[in-house]
This record gives structure tokens, sequence and C-alpha cells, in this order.
């Protein structure tokens, strides 16, 4: 399967433990995601990252897992490509430079970081059932809340189009 360059690379982060319904959020994010086409990035191993690679192998979606190890076996069995790197949490910085836009689907202090290097790189976040970022200004240009899996895939997609150029 070849992935058009031109399709939005939306990141979906989250933590490698999650309640059920956050769980089933990021699986919902993956089915909606791969329905319109777009890419998946995320960190490739289990959690929320799991959960929504099994939502887009649902409807035959691309995702990419970017690995913290250097061992592939760690991979999630759903993932369309595994790329071991060996950096650890430094992997975080990949996810999100990868990424036209960014879904946090529940909170860890990794999922925070990729937040983070977001808003800081100007790439639009939208948060579902996440961390809440106020008390700067220069965030609330890039980070948005939603409170259903449709309703941040709609803005986040949104934002990966204006942001792509075919």
């Amino acid at each position: 399967m070849r992935v058009p360059a031109h399709e939005p690379y939306v990141g979906v982060v989250g933590p490698a433990t999650a309640s059920p319904a956050v769980l089933e959020l990021a699986k919902e994010v993956g089915r909606l995601l791969a329905t319109e086409r777009a890419t998946i990035v995320c960190g490739g191993r289990g959690g929320v990252m799991e959960a929504v690679c099994a939502g887009a192998a649902e409807h035959q979606g691309f995702t990419i897992g970017i690995l913290p190890d250097a061992d592939r076996a760690q991979a999630n069995r759903y993932l369309t490509v595994a790329l071991s790197t060996g950096l650890g949490e430094l992997r975080n910085g990949l996810i999100v430079n990868c990424s036209d836009t960014v879904i946090a689907v529940g909170g860890s202090w990794g999922a925070l970081s990729e937040v983070s290097l977001a808003i800081r790189l100007q790439k639009h976040v939208v948060g579902l059932e996440t961390w809440q970022i106020t008390g700067s200004d220069c965030s609330y240009d890039w980070f948005h809340t939603a409170t259903s899996a449709r309703e941040a895939v709609e803005i986040a997609l949104d934002h990966a189009r204006a942001s792509v150029v075919p």
C-alpha cells in the first residue's frame, strides 16, 4: 500500500496504560482517521497507541509506529510500519515532527511532552480526555479541546489539510 505524501499525517499520543473508556476513544479515533485516509503516526507500542492502530486496521488504515527501543519486536501487532529508534523518550520529538497535527487521547507525562513539543512547533493539538492547557497566550491558538472522537478527528483533519500542500 502506497501512502500519498499529500494525505494528512496525524500524530496520536496517549498513555501506554489507560482506562477501557480512553482505549475505546482511541480506537474510534483510529477508525475515523482511517476512513478519512489519514496516516496515523504514534509511539507504536501498547495502550492508546495500540488501540488507535487497532481501530485503523479495521478500515485498512496506514499506521506508523516510532518505537523508543532498538527492537521492532516491541511494536504492537496492528502497525503498518514499525520504526525502531533506540532513542527512548526522545522519539516523542520524531512523532510530533512527522505529524501535521496531533490528537492527545488520555493523559500521561509522555503525552504531555508531545503536546508541549507540538505547541512549541506551532502544530495544532486536539485534546480528548487529556491535559488542559492554560496560562500561556501562545498555546490557545494551537490547543483545541474535543468532547468526542469524531470532533477530535474533524478538528485535527481541518488543521492538517490546511497545512499540507498537494
